[in-house]
């Protein structure tokens, strides 16, 4: 079972045979940038969907007046395997991908000779909420202990394994032994989860909160719970930048911009990227909002590069890749060149505070409460005027749909939890605390 897994992982990291040249391509005076993207993988969408759909790059190529002409090929993918295979083959210039995967495109790079380099970061938990395993939302399974025996979809090689693996083993279960593992790309594991297939699904954003959002899965396990950063970034071929330092600058001017824009209008941001992927916006800001799980800088922090060398051994024992040098895969001189001042106070700054949010029908803003007790209240008042309402892990700080999350009622306080677990452990520790319905709790806050 293993070994089909990384088998099937390693056919999908191939280089492609075809011949050619860079992407980067051009008769001197034109000059074309290929630029590959995952449009769904919303942790990316400043080095993505949202700077597209801005044209900030674009712009930024524009102003560099150098007498040519700048075309960007957008290409967008499913996950990262795909981009790393078209980077090594010369015909991705800058891609965006998570962190596993950016481990092996550093791997790849290497054996084959053609280097790439991390150079920027885009959204990041410093818990690992990104990843989340979930369940049907009829299932019985309530903890990762229930999984043993069972069926569980993933894409090998990618975060959301690394999530799973982790998860297990600290539950005290053999990822390869104790479980029956489905390297599948994310959308393939969604159908598998609602055709009952599979019974559990570990993704990366936005697939868990996607498929919540649309009543197809609930959680059984946040990805926080491990206290590990997470991360997606910007990788760029080493002869391309070196060749084309000022159109890197642009791009990575351009990534700054737009999560500028995804930051001081986030309710906005998602709009847009909806409209561009056709997800749900609600969905969309419960990773992007405000108080998302995700937090976008470009800023390369020591935090994220101390999670890409831990990640090193889940890859590893994978036999996906060998020793990776992080050090020398990470290179800021290019996003610390085009932020230049402003560098320091991004790589200093830290995620938003948790807050609960209520997202009212056609508002362009949310509202914050300081409580989940008090957003209730305000949800119980407005029933019919609610577009979405976000509440943070009592734990993890992790945000969930309010009405998808485990409720505890502890006294006269009402706390959300993404997982059953998690309330469970909160309760055997809080005499008095018991499990709640959300009816209940929009009762008791009322």
């Amino acid at each position: 079972m293993k070994n089909k897994a990384v088998a099937a992982a390693v056919l999908l990291l191939a280089p492609l045979t075809a011949c050619g040249g860079s992407a980067e391509a051009g008769d001197g005076s034109t000059v074309t940038v290929t630029v590959g993207y995952q449009s769904k993988t919303i942790n990316t969408v400043t080095a993505g969907t949202l700077l597209r759909s801005l044209g900030y790059f674009e712009k930024q190529l524009n102003a560099l007046g150098d007498g040519r002409t700048y075309k960007v090929d957008w290409q967008d993918y499913a996950t990262g395997a795909p981009i790393t295979a078209q980077m090594t083959a010369g015909k991705i210039d800058i891609g965006s991908m998570g962190d596993f995967p950016l481990l092996i495109n550093a791997a790849r790079g290497k054996q084959l000779g053609k280097p790439t380099h991390l150079v920027s970061v885009t959204g990041y938990n410093l818990r690992g909420g990104l990843n989340t395993i979930v369940t049907a939302p009829d299932s019985k399974l309530a903890s990762l202990e229930d999984l043993r025996g069972k069926k569980v979809s993933t894409s090998v090689g990618s975060a959301a394994d690394g999530t799973l693996v982790r998860a297990l083993q600290r539950a005290g279960l053999d990822p390869d032994k104790d479980i029956e593992k489905l390297n599948q790309q994310p959308a393939v594991g969604a159908s598998a989860l609602s055709a009952g297939s599979t019974d559990a699904l570990s993704q990366f954003v936005a697939w868990p909160g996607l498929l919540t959002y649309q009543g197809k899965a609930k959680a059984l396990y946040d990805g926080a719970q491990l206290n590990l950063a997470t991360f997606h970034g910007v990788t760029a071929r080493e002869d391309f930048a070196q060749r084309r330092p000022a159109v890197l600058e642009a791009f990575l001017k351009a990534q700054a911009e737009a999560t500028d824009y995804l930051n001081t209008h986030p309710v906005a941001a998602a709009e847009k990227v909806a409209e561009a992927t056709e997800l749900p916006a609600e969905a969309v800001y419960l990773y992007n909002g405000a108080h998302g799980i995700s937090t976008f800088d470009p800023a390369i922090k020591p935090q994220l590069v101390a999670a890409l060398k831990d990640d090193v051994s889940i890859l590893k024992s994978a036999k996906l890749t060998g020793d990776v040098d992080v050090d020398s895969f990470v290179d800021d001189q290019y996003v610390k060149k085009a932020l230049g001042s402003d560098y320091a106070k991004r790589l200093a700054a830290t995620p938003p505070a948790s807050a609960s949010e209520v997202w009212p029908k056609g508002a362009e803003k949310t509202r914050a409460f300081k409580t989940p007790s008090e957003l209730l209240a305000y949800v119980s008042a407005h029933r019919s005027g609610i577009r979405a309402a976000y509440v943070p892990d009592a734990t993890t700080g992790t945000l969930w749909f309010a009405d998808k999350a485990v409720w505890v009622a502890d006294d006269e306080q009402l706390l959300p939890f993404v997982a059953p677990a998690t309330a469970r452990a909160y309760v055997a520790e809080h005499a008095g605390a018991r499990v709640v319905t959300y009816a209940a709790a929009l009762e008791q806050a009322s």
